[in-house]
């Protein structure tokens, strides 16, 4: 069976990577226990050493029996290392290539993939320098086990307890199949960018998106194991790695596109779709100062994520939308999410000017919730979406 090297760093949670190592050790695989000096406040090495089978590495520099396994040898001797819990600050120490102890000098040197189990305060899972550290880490290849929501230690409630030591335990084993990641298996759709409304052939409908926040969520979701489909508006971006690119003009084409795209696991429809278009397109170009230019008569554009949600058989499983608002926006949102009729929706106010911007801040919708997320990159944003998206179809799978 697989070497485990457990990392524990400090926090109330460090408690629950016993019941971890506890299931793992079950599995029949070899646990060797590495803890910072905060987590000994929190639970003794003794106990962490009867649990896991194995003595408590926690100095990087000794003269006693601690040093017969260095740094390098762990590091190498590896099949996989969990961190659980995983602090903000040790995941802000690995996200900058620190190595000032022998936690963080073990998760630098391996090559062997890392899970990391983070659980903080909400504040500081929220805090958009988390994020960004989230995003650099996911970006080298680390896997990140997200966190929960529910009431916290300190008596506050939101997103940042520890995953389940089940769910943790399950993502050890996936880790250990090769090439396994969390959406592996599965295919996403994702709109992005404007669409464009030619009036004549040489002025059109269309809007400020840059299509930026929705090729950041090809991107994130490709990096999870999806097969994604992007299916994109006139955009001057780079397609992502291991994403499929589909090239549209206007929002029929659009939704053409979308509907050949299926069947799909997940839609994701970040795309600003143009509520209307001509209802006649003149072939010649249309003169200023003509005196008997007719006014342009405007009908509706095909509703793409409403349509997604009532396809039929070929819904996806989960169908994700975003809003963009500039009044009432948490009102709007919601009535909208119910009227499309998908599961979650993103809700953003771009009256203060967000296209183009690097950064976004959304409200995340539910049927029975609202998440307000803090300021962030509109690549850690994504990524956050698309962990979301991995845990709801790991729900599925263990229920």
């Amino acid at each position: 069976m697989a070497h485990i090297v457990l990392v524990i760093s400090g926090g109330i949670a460090a408690y629950r990577a016993l019941d971890v190592a506890r299931m793992l050790r079950r599995d029949g695989h070899h646990i060797t226990p590495v803890m910072t000096a905060a987590a000994q406040e929190f639970v003794t090495p003794l106990s962490v050493e009867v649990l896991c089978g194995a003595p408590v590495h926690h100095q990087l520099f000794s003269s006693t029996d601690d040093s017969a396994i260095d740094h390098i040898a762990l590091a190498r001797s590896a099949d996989c290392l969990l961190c659980c819990p995983a602090t903000a600050n040790l995941m802000a120490r690995m996200a900058h290539g620190m190595a000032d102890d022998l936690a963080t000098t073990v998760l630098l040197a391996t090559r062997a993939p890392i899970l990391l189990a983070p659980a903080m305060n909400v504040r500081m899972w929220d805090h958009p320098a988390t994020r960004d550290n989230l995003v650099l880490l996911t970006q080298r290849g680390v896997n990140i086990i997200e966190p929960e929501e529910g009431e916290m230690a300190c008596g506050e409630y939101g997103v940042g307890r520890l995953s389940s030591p089940e769910h943790i335990a399950a993502a050890v084993r996936a880790c250990l199949s090769p090439h396994k990641k969390p959406l592996t298996g599965r295919h996403a759709l994702v709109t992005a960018g404007p669409t464009v409304e030619p009036i004549d052939p040489v002025r059109f409908l269309s809007n400020h998106s840059s299509g930026l926040q929705g090729y950041a969520v090809a991107k994130a979701l490709a990096q999870l194991g999806a097969a994604v489909t992007l299916v994109s508006g006139p955009v001057s971006l780079t397609t992502p790695e291991n994403v499929t690119r589909i090239n549209v003009q206007t929002a029929q084409q659009m939704k053409e596109a979308c509907i050949s795209a299926l069947p799909a696991d997940i839609a994701v429809c970040v795309a600003a779709v143009s509520d209307w278009r001509p209802k006649h397109v003149s072939v010649v170009k249309n003169k200023k100062g003509t005196s008997s230019l007719a006014p342009i008569d405007l009908v509706e554009n095909p509703d793409i994520l409403r349509d997604l949600c009532h396809i039929g058989a070929q819904r996806p499983s989960l169908v994700v939308g975003f809003a963009a608002e500039t009044d009432h926006v948490l009102k709007h949102a919601q009535e909208k999410r119910r009227k499309k009729g998908c599961e979650w929706l993103l809700a953003n106010d771009v009256s203060q000017g967000v296209f183009g911007q690097e950064s976004n801040r959304v409200h995340f919708i539910t049927e029975d919730t609202i998440e307000d997320w803090p300021t962030m990159s509109k690549e850690a944003l994504a990524m956050q979406l698309a962990q979301k998206i991995a845990s709801f179809f790991h729900q599925q799978d263990t229920q």
